[in-house]
């Protein structure tokens, strides 16, 4: 009986969050969020790796909307400029961004603590100032359009109904390619980074190569994103990859629970909720506002809001198992 209900416990909610998403455009359901479900997932893809960089390795990045947005315009510039097919547009973007993320990792690991995090944030806002600047190719404040949709074959993902299926079927993907690496011998050496990096080194673990490549998967996942953004909207504008873009998915990261990788999903929807409300009711204060909720869920729910509330439910669960077994 008690491996019955654990059986249970552990698929209800997996099945349940894939009948919600498969179920949800549709117009008889809640179709009319299909459109800030697409940018959830979009978030939630950039989140996780920030997850898995900041969580696991304990590697603290401000500046991920960089790699976000190189995605997005080298795809955007080669599929629109260059008429390449955008599959493999996006493909390119990732591999460059990726290359781009090794190149730099090495000099930028060096660093520890606030130095750091200076350093990425540095990185963040010196990309966003090439892309407002490079106008030649980004085509600077005003942005690009035209950029074309996806495809496969005859069929175009020409409609949000087709674009959030395509986009949450690349998070879902993203999600278990992270568990599985979380569960893996490189997740064991991640933590065991995060823990200490000496005790890590003195158990063999090679600590510079180890927060290299995982710096390195976490930029190829924000590209990936922000190479699905642009065929989405198409268009890409510097604005969505500015500071603040940072700021808001480390937010994101924090909330869901920086060692959850499914906790992504819940700290990009509710940052993306909270977002529309903050900028309707505050305007530029938003920034303030994102910044004092960091640091209040730091201080009182470090292991993230997510986490906090699967303990509760994994308290109520313990109590029907204990129930259960009575029987």
């Amino acid at each position: 009986m008690i491996t019955i209900l654990k059986r249970k416990w552990y698929f209800f909610p997996i099945a349940a969050l894939l009948a919600f998403l498969i179920l949800l455009p549709f117009p008889w359901a809640l179709g009319q969020y299909t459109t800030l479900m697409i940018f959830i997932g979009l978030s939630t893809m950039v989140t996780v790796g920030l997850c898995l960089l900041m969580g696991y390795a304990g590697q603290v990045s401000l500046g991920q909307a960089a790699f976000y947005g190189l995605g997005a315009y080298f795809s955007a510039v080669l599929s629109k400029n260059y008429e390449i097919n955008p599959w493999l547009a996006m493909l390119t973007a990732a591999v460059v961004t990726g290359a781009f993320a090794y190149v730099i990792g090495y000099p930028i690991f060096r660093l520890r603590g606030n130095y750091l995090a200076m350093a990425t944030l540095g990185l963040g806002i010196v990309m966003y100032i090439l892309f407002r600047e490079m106008s030649q190719f980004t085509g600077g404040p005003d942005g690009m359009s035209g950029i074309p949709y996806l495809s496969v074959g005859g069929f175009v993902f020409n409609t949000p109904f087709r674009r959030y299926f395509l986009i949450w079927g690349f998070c879902l993907a993203l999600l278990l390619i992270s568990q599985n690496i979380v569960n893996s011998r490189t997740g064991r050496a991640l933590r065991a980074i995060h823990g200490s990096e000496a005790a890590a080194e003195s158990i063999g673990v090679n600590v510079n190569q180890f927060k290299v490549k995982i710096f390195v998967l976490s930029a190829v996942y924000a590209s990936l994103a922000g190479s699905l953004f642009v065929h989405h909207l198409r268009f890409v504008s510097p604005q969505p990859f500015d500071f603040l873009a940072s700021v808001k998915l480390v937010v994101m990261a924090v909330i869901g629970g920086l060692a959850s990788v499914w906790g992504a999903i819940f700290g990009a929807g509710t940052t993306r909720l909270l977002s529309d409300e903050l900028l309707l009711q505050f305007g530029e204060w938003d920034v303030v506002i994102y910044g004092a909720i960091l640091m209040l869920v730091m201080i009182f729910m470090p292991e993230g809001l997510f986490v906090k509330l699967k303990d509760i439910v994994a308290h109520v669960r313990r109590r029907f198992e204990r129930r259960g077994a009575e029987f």
